[in-house]
């Protein structure tokens, strides 16, 4: 006979209603949003709506003098096979869809030009936007990222943002895949004030609410640890209202403010990977996507120096892969195989063996393996990033896997076999 009555429960209730308040609000899962392989950053007066294009045909003209994409390949230590696997489909995505993720940039790469120069140049990226959008030639996610919220420079940055976003507003709908990057964030307050930037501009130009989201780039100590000795990486997230909706780490402003020297800034410094790792527990939950930074070693120069540069990016990626990093930055055509090429492979190398247990698991097939749901529920999510970036096919998933599209998305969500899986 149970011993706990309907007061018991009632009470437990109460005890954990702030808790079940918390989880619903703040860690809601994942969202249904496909999340790019890479960001690639040029500066904003230089972009036209021909731009992505154009990088595709350079990136595969310097494969080109390479003896060809399954060359690089091999050169990146991709075997026969796989290498087979891969190349084909990377000289497809550089031909098809180069750039997953373009941001037009007004800070760093930019630089200080005087008012009415970066005014017009404003206008004129906001225009070269409309245009690309209309001509179906835009990347998937394309936007800006405006000067940070620091004293000296919060007003430009401000003034920047509300005329790329007024332009848009004022040309039509705003692009499906807008992307506003707030940089050099040190504090909470930054964030709630990029908040009320948003909801000011929702409200001027009648948007919907909450239709202004942003990322947040990760360069500064003050944002793992505050001087409260808080974790205000974590707070931010919770203090934005659900706008924020991904976290960058930035490589070299990162690096350089704890004062590593020059030579040892990287992606995976030990002081790098600390940060990343308290920035994937502070998303945990939250439906918030992570992104690696960059290497500025470039495949340029004579041909040492280019393939020198493509295994060193090519070992990066990969590395971050593993770690969970699904996204990075990459800053030049000659980048773009390599984030394809070492991509590509990652997900191919463990297709095959995710695929098998997803059909264990979705069919319920006897297996020496028993997955649950949220292993069933990683398994998807590699799968599905595998197919949104192009490294596999649907119909490979509906062969290996014996699940459709849909149902491969479903169980990326939330792990639950649906009825018409299972039948």
């Amino acid at each position: 006979m149970a011993a706990l009555n309907a007061e018991d429960y009632r009470t437990i209730d109460e005890q954990l209603a702030a808790t079940d308040a918390l989880l619903e609000s703040a860690y809601p899962g994942d969202r249904d949003v496909r999340q790019p392989v890479h960001t690639v950053y040029v500066p904003a007066d230089r972009y036209d709506p021909a731009m992505p294009s154009a990088w595709g045909k350079q990136a595969l003209a310097t494969v080109a003098e390479h003896g060809g994409t399954a060359a690089v390949c091999a050169e990146l230590g991709l075997d026969g096979d796989l290498a087979a696997q891969v190349a084909g489909k990377v000289t497809a995505k550089l031909e098809r869809e180069p750039i997953e993720d373009l941001r037009l940039d007004f800070e760093d790469g930019y630089g200080n030009r005087g008012d009415e120069q970066e005014d017009a140049d404003v206008r004129n990226a906001a225009a070269a936007v409309v245009q690309a959008v209309n001509d179906g030639v835009a990347p998937p996610f394309i936007g800006i990222r405006f000067k940070c919220f620091e004293a000296p420079t919060r007003a430009r940055g401000l003034r920047t943002l509300d005329l790329f976003v007024s332009e848009l507003c004022a040309a039509g709908e705003l692009p499906e895949g807008l992307v506003l990057t707030l940089p050099k964030v040190s504090t909470v307050a930054q964030v709630e004030a990029m908040v009320y930037a948003c909801q000011r501009l929702e409200a001027a130009h009648g948007l919907p609410e909450r239709r202004l989201g942003f990322e947040v780039q990760m360069e500064t100590p003050q944002l793992i640890l505050g001087a409260d000795g808080r974790v205000p990486v974590a707070e931010l997230l919770h203090r934005a209202e659900g706008r924020i909706t991904s976290l960058h780490y930035g490589t070299y402003d990162y690096s350089a403010s704890l004062g590593i020297a020059a030579a040892y800034q990287s992606m995976e410094h030990p002081a790098a990977d600390y940060a990343k790792q308290v920035m994937q527990v502070a998303v945990a939950g939250t439906g918030i996507h992570l992104s690696d930074g960059s290497t500025n070693i470039l495949p340029l120069g004579d041909a040492k120096n280019v393939v020198a540069a493509w295994k060193l990016h090519g070992r990066l990626v990969r590395r971050s892969l593993e770690r969970g990093y699904y996204q990075g930055w990459d800053l030049h055509a000659a980048q773009l195989p390599t984030r394809y090429i070492a991509t590509y492979a990652f997900y191919r190398e463990g297709f095959a063996a995710a695929a098998q247990r997803l059909r264990n698991y979705v069919h319920q097939l006897d297996s020496a393996i028993m997955d649950e749901p949220a292993t069933a529920k990683a398994l998807a999510k590699f799968v599905h990033r595998g197919v949104e970036c192009g490294a596999v096919g649907e119909a490979e998933v509906q062969e290996a896997a014996g699940v459709s599209a849909d149902e491969l998305a479903s169980l990326a969500r939330s792990g639950a076999v649906s009825p018409v899986a299972v039948a």
